[in-house]
């Protein structure tokens, strides 16, 4: 069974940078497609980005393109979130969850809904200051 954590939160200024990373172990994972999320204060959980298990697609949200940018590297069972340019708007917690496969429907590929992942972590806490 696969677990996931989330690292690298923390309190960075309007402007600047962070690297999530969401480390995962078990064998399998580089069969697994990852999805980050984020949760502001009474608000849902919002989609941020998806890679497949590949690493060869990647999607982002309109609210962080251009801005954020999702890796893996499957030897090291790890999945990276860059997040340049930094806004308080920016501010949730920011979770990482997985699929092993991806969530597949009627040849769609549901990467930005929360349903679409079965594997969570605990989440990391993301605040910008302006």
């Amino acid at each position: 069974q696969v677990q996931l954590v989330e690292s690298g939160g923390g309190l960075v200024q309007a402007g600047g940078s962070l690297r999530l990373s969401c480390a995962a172990s078990g064998r399998t994972f580089g069969t697994y497609n990852i999805g980050w999320f984020r949760q502001a204060p009474g608000q849902e959980l919002e989609f941020v980005a998806a890679i497949s298990w590949s690493g060869g697609s990647k999607y982002y949200s309109d609210s962080v393109k251009g801005r954020f940018t999702i890796s893996r590297d499957n030897a090291k069972n790890t999945v990276y979130l860059q997040m340049n340019s930094l806004k308080p708007e920016d501010t949730a917690v920011y979770y990482c969850a997985g699929r092993k496969d991806g969530y597949y429907s009627g040849g769609s590929y549901y990467y930005d809904q929360t349903y679409a992942y079965d594997l969570w972590g605990q989440g990391t806490q993301v605040t910008v200051s302006s």
